[in-house]
C-alpha cells in the first residue's frame, strides 16, 4: 500500500527523530514561514505550521529576489500585471492612522 504525501507548498519533510532531536531548528523554520511535515518511516504523522503566514516588507522581498538570482543565476520573472499592481498600491496608499484612545 502506497503512502500519500500531503501537498505542501512552502514546506519540508523531516523524520520524527530529527524533529525530536532538533526542535529548535523546527521552530526556526516555522518562524521563517515554513510548514514542517513530520514523518515516521516515510509516513506523515503531523503537520506543524506557523500560526500566521510570513509577511515581508517590499525591501525584504527585493533582498530575497536578489539572493535567489545570485544563488541560482536566474532572475525572478514577474507576471504582466505586477508593475501596474505596485503602481496602484503606491498611488492609493494612505499612511495608517492609529485610533485615538480616549
Amino acid at each position: 500500500m502506497a503512502t500519500l504525501k500531503p501537498r505542501i507548498e512552502n514546506g519540508v519533510f523531516i523524520s520524527d527523530a530529527d524533529a525530536a532531536s532538533d526542535f529548535e531548528s523546527l521552530l526556526a523554520r516555522m518562524r521563517n514561514g515554513i510548514t514542517v511535515v513530520i514523518q515516521h518511516e516515510d509516513r506523515p504523522i503531523a503537520v506543524v505550521q506557523p500560526v500566521e503566514p510570513l509577511r515581508r516588507t517590499i525591501f525584504e522581498c527585493i533582498a530575497v529576489a536578489k539572493a535567489h538570482e545570485e544563488e541560482s543565476g536566474t532572475a525572478p520573472i514577474l507576471d504582466a500585471g505586477f508593475a501596474s499592481d505596485v503602481e496602484r498600491i503606491l498611488r492609493d496608499h494612505e499612511p495608517w492612522q492609529p485610533p485615538e484612545w480616549g
